[in-house]
């Protein structure tokens, strides 16, 4: 069954009754009128990617009724469909915003080519308008580089999940490439020829957010002058890639439910239900559990989202990327010189944490071509930060990690109702839970 919506109009029973069933028989599941009023009120409760509408027509003829729709709904594609002597009026039409006409009588054959093209102009329509914004956007190409084992188990996961419809969740402190490993999913999947739209969920403020999503029609709110399509509908074929996700006021993952569940949303200001085929995927810098437990993200919100959980070590826990990273930088930005980097100055590199993941790495890479005038890169031409770092001693590093782990259990245990359920939030097995307990005499 096809996902796209397809509206008839025509006042003579008999055809219209024969394009429903050709319609069907292929696949589709038109809404049919013999009253052009009743098709174009319908068009005020649900979005149409295509209409076809007969010329000649009882209350309304068909030019009337296609002004009437493309009030309600500019983005429809229209077909009228004419008689051999009316080609001067589907040109007229043509020219009122009709995309094609085709004349009657016509075959079945001639009549589903129609619709293919018609969907097919539909398609490539939206298509455009989301590869405009991704030109906005300016998305970057590059691939996510890493040699680490753990990491490119993630890779692989990523992969396997690539081939699926079926929602990620991408955890990682800020810099380690969550965009970048969304980007990895689409770009492996069977929608990569369609828009990857990305949205910042912690830079959009709470009272434009529903319009950013959804889209706005001309007054619907003080500052609307004018329509704005929204990202759904922008992304529709492809992938929405909500970043910071945990950061989506409460109110709007009740607005996004709805959509999560059937893909249907209605923009700001209009009552027109509409219906788009997206893939979504989210990111987070937080600790999921904890925004679960104190209300922050909704459980039914968050089992829509968390298909699949996907976490991105952090920089400074993948040190054996760092020659990998430093190598494609290099190349990226100092293309055309020969750059060395000394012993020393990789040393350092490799002891200092990494607080700003990869990102902060880029940055420095960036720095240091600027100041290494004569192509080696010297502990000098390092930031302040990385040249005074002084890693921990292992001993005192591994207790620290040994107290951190324990009391993070206590935090478990106080907050799970039972011993079952704080095994499942620290991803462990109720067995190596009672072992550690014994460990740490808890």
């Amino acid at each position: 069954m096809h996902s796209n919506r397809i509206l008839v109009i025509d006042d003579e029973i008999n055809i219209l009754k024969t394009i429903e069933l050709a319609l069907i028989s292929h696949g589709y599941n038109p809404d049919v009128f013999s009253n052009p009023v009743d098709g174009v009120n319908r068009t005020k409760e649900v979005f149409f990617d295509v209409a076809f509408v007969d010329l000649k027509m009882q209350p309304m003829d068909g030019i009337s009724t296609l002004v009437e729709i493309k009030k309600n709904s500019p983005d429809t594609t229209i077909v009228l469909m004419t008689a051999h002597g009316s080609i001067e009026s589907a040109v007229e039409a043509i020219k009122k915003g009709a995309h094609d006409y085709i004349t009657k009588p016509f075959t079945h054959k001639e009549f589903l080519h129609i619709v293919e093209k018609a969907f097919e102009h539909h398609r490539l329509v939206k298509q455009a308008r989301g590869l405009a914004d991704q030109l906005e956007q300016t998305l970057h190409s590059e691939s996510f580089i890493t040699v680490n084992a753990q990491t490119k188990q993630v890779l692989r996961t990523a992969k396997e999940v690539a081939e699926s419809d079926i929602p990620v969740l991408i955890e990682g402190e800020s810099g380690t490439g969550k965009e970048l490993l969304a980007k990895f999913i689409h770009t492996n999947s069977s929608r990569k020829d369609n828009p990857f739209i990305a949205i910042n969920c912690s830079a959009i403020p709470e009272n434009l957010f529903e319009s950013e999503l959804f889209g706005h029609v001309k007054g619907a709110f003080t500052t609307a002058i004018k329509d704005r399509v929204g990202r759904l509908d922008l992304a529709d074929g492809g992938t929405l890639f909500l970043d910071e996700v945990a950061d989506i006021p409460k109110q709007m993952q009740v607005k996004l439910l709805r959509f999560l569940q059937n893909m249907e949303f209605e923009r700001v200001g209009e009552s027109i239900t509409r219906k788009v085929d997206v893939r979504i995927i989210s990111a987070t810098n937080r600790k999921v559990e904890a925004d679960l437990t104190a209300g922050v993200i909704r459980e039914d919100f968050y089992y829509r989202i968390v298909g699949v959980r996907l976490q991105i070590p952090p920089l400074r826990e993948r040190k054996d990327d760092i020659e990998a990273l430093l190598q494609n930088f290099v190349a990226k930005y100092g293309a055309q010189r020969n750059v060395t980097i000394t012993e020393e100055t990789k040393k350092l590199l490799l002891d200092y944490d990494w607080p700003g993941n990869v990102r902060e790495f880029e940055t420095m890479v960036k720095r240091i071509l600027v100041f290494a005038k004569n192509d080696t890169v010297l502990p000098e031409h390092l930031p302040q930060e990385i040249n005074s770092f002084k890693p921990k001693p292992v001993s005192q590093s591994v207790q620290k990690i040994d107290e951190l782990e324990r009391q993070h259990i206590i935090d478990v245990l106080k907050m799970a109702p039972t011993t079952k359920e704080a095994s499942r939030i620290l991803g462990i097995s109720e067995t190596t839970l009672w072992r550690k307990r014994k460990l740490y005499g808890l």
